[in-house]
């Protein structure tokens, strides 16, 4: 059988024959994890010239994997590369968040929290943001303990953002004196 990589570089070896901009090579499962939680996936679609538009979305929908899924429902939300599906680009969060995707439960939970895409809902949000922060999503447990600073969620929960907190490690001196 041929893989998508053989057949990505058979483009490439033919691309460089005719001088012709060469094809993109697919990110791999850590890269773009990375990526997202850089926050940069969807410029880097865009920087590469949105020629992997159909592999991102077999990843997502045939592969059903949690970083593409995350990454496809971004490009679907915000128009990157495809049209614009709000409903069908919060439903591959949700998929991606469903299988544990750190990133996509903080980014649900921020939406909920601040009614982005979808209607706001506190409840919805402390779901979702508590649990990115078990999986240790600073962001997450961040905007969780704003919440529960606000009055949202359990006093059952707050131990466990206080040590979530406490036990994190970060350089920047700023980020540190706000945990």
């Amino acid at each position: 059988s041929v893989s998508l990589w053989s057949v990505s570089l058979s483009i490439y070896s033919n691309t460089l024959a005719d001088e012709s901009p060469a094809a993109v090579p697919l990110y791999t499962e850590s890269e773009l994890i990375a990526l997202i939680n850089k926050n940069v996936h969807l410029q880097r679609v865009k920087a590469d010239d949105c020629q992997l538009v159909q592999d991102i979305e077999a990843r997502a929908n045939k592969m059903a994997l949690p970083s593409y899924q995350f990454l496809y429902g971004d490009m679907l939300a915000y128009a990157v590369c495809v049209d614009r599906n709000v409903e069908l680009g919060v439903y591959y969060m949700r998929q991606a968040a469903n299988q544990g995707l750190a990133a996509a439960l903080e980014q649900l939970g921020r939406y909920y929290d601040v009614g982005q895409l979808v209607q706001k809902d506190k409840t919805m949000a402390v779901t979702y943001l508590r649990e990115a922060s078990a999986q240790g999503n600073l962001k997450a447990q961040l905007r969780l303990v704003k919440l529960f600073n606000d009055g949202y969620g359990s006093p059952r929960d707050y131990e466990d953002a206080y040590r979530w907190l406490f036990h994190s490690m970060v350089a920047d001196q700023a980020m540190h004196k706000k945990i």
